[in-house]
């Protein structure tokens, strides 16, 4: 039957929508009433030169899909649901070039030799001078606060650990780092006027990022090093990336390892000082269990779309061949069917079933350990050297079409 809560024009990917609010009462509609929905766009809405897609809501949907790439495909249309109006469909298919856009045997290929990167030797290796960088932020935060003992949580500690561990792991030079920032906002703020940022803009950016990772991979390639990037592509065994793949990986290491970590330290703290239990819970113990529910709780990409590669049916629904799916990890991971209380804050919470490293499948987050180490370790730091940090402001969210970002968080330091 129709869910009668949801008005017809209603678009869960409204970038005013997601710069609001995620639509949390909408979403336990959908998954009551009709868990795969048809939501109708005007061709061009989404870059797309289609109808609309199927917002798919239920926890065991979401991840049939991921789990079926022959079924359900992420290089047909990519797997970003909702591009500018503006771009090209050649823009769109130039993206298959990123991992998380391919489907087997080629993303299998890739992600074969990119996971040299990402092994628990590899990541661990990373934990002291992760954990060292995380008290410096907080440190240095601490000593850049108003004289009111305020400052912005977002800029000041979120956005830097994440691109210090990617910088890290890559072997970005400590003056570069900051232009590598810069790209990857420009990448995904087309949607936010603020930042007055254009598709076009967001292109050259993309391209800036993939053009300074080539030219490091062509270094490493003539000069081999003990690091990441000459085992990815350098190595002489079982195959390796070439430069321009190489430039591709770190656009996603730049958009899926840095703004969705960023923004899940943003909203995991947010959620600390409006649940103060939970926060007073944290400092005494601070249980193995953080991470995992932070990242439940804030979900950084509320959704990602697969395009159907022939007729095939979900949910009761016939899905023709060519249709896409919005998977919506944010209903996905409160759906009452697999969490108990799913609206509650729970560092304790385990199991923690939850997809936001993805649904499992080919596409399951690689550097899902790492961002593991990062949320933990800066919570950590924050919890060390700002016990008594409270909130001075709202949230103030970014206008996006996919990602629940917050672009500022303002805090202050009592005691």
């Amino acid at each position: 039957m129709p869910c009668p809560a949801l008005p017809d024009g209603f678009d869960l990917t409204d970038p005013d929508l997601l710069q609001a609010r995620v639509p949390h009462p909408e979403f336990a509609a959908l998954r009551r009433a009709e868990p795969v929905r048809w939501i109708a766009q005007e061709p061009g809405t989404s870059g797309f030169d289609d109808a609309g897609y199927w917002a798919v809501t239920r926890h065991a949907d979401v991840k049939h899909v991921s789990t079926h790439p022959e079924l359900y495909s992420s290089y047909l249309n990519t797997a970003v649901i909702r591009f500018h109006p503006s771009i090209q469909r050649d823009q769109i298919e130039a993206q298959r070039l990123i991992m998380l856009n391919m489907d087997p045997p080629e993303h299998t290929r890739v992600r074969q030799i990119v996971q040299r990167g990402f092994t628990p030797r590899a990541v661990r290796s990373l934990e002291d001078a992760l954990r060292t960088r995380a008290r410096d932020i907080v440190a240095s935060a601490r000593r850049r606060a108003g004289p009111d003992g305020t400052f912005d949580f977002v800029t000041d500690v979120a956005v830097e650990l994440p691109l210090q561990a990617i910088a890290e792991l890559i072997g970005i030079a400590q003056e570069d780092r900051a232009r590598v920032f810069d790209w990857s906002n420009k990448m995904v703020a087309y949607d936010d006027p603020e930042y007055a940022i254009t598709e076009e803009i967001g292109a050259e950016a993309a391209m800036e990022i993939v053009g300074y990772a080539m030219n490091l991979a062509a270094e490493r390639k003539r000069c081999p090093a003990k690091d990441i990037v000459s085992q990815l592509v350098a190595a002489e065994d079982e195959g390796n990336l070439s430069s321009d793949e190489f430039g591709f990986f770190v656009i996603l290491l730049a958009v899926a390892g840095n703004e969705t970590t960023r923004n899940a330290i943003t909203h995991g703290m947010h959620a600390f000082l409006t649940h103060p239990d939970q926060w007073e819970l944290y400092k005494e113990r601070r249980p193995a269990t953080t991470a995992e529910e932070i990242v439940r709780w804030a979900t950084p990409v509320v959704s990602f779309q697969r395009t159907a590669v022939r007729d095939t049916e979900l949910g009761g629904r016939k899905i023709a061949a060519g249709d896409r799916l919005g998977l919506f990890y944010s209903s996905a991971n409160h759906d009452p069917e697999v969490f108990e209380d799913p609206d509650v804050f729970d560092i304790t919470r385990d199991p923690n079933p939850h997809l936001g490293f993805g649904g499992g499948g080919p596409h399951f987050c690689l550097g899902k350990s790492l961002a593991v180490q990062e949320i933990d370790l800066i919570f950590q730091a924050v919890a060390d050297a700002m016990p008594g940090l409270r909130l001075a402001g709202d949230p103030r969210r970014l206008r996006a079409a996919w990602l629940n970002g917050v672009k500022e968080l303002k805090v202050a330091i009592t005691g």
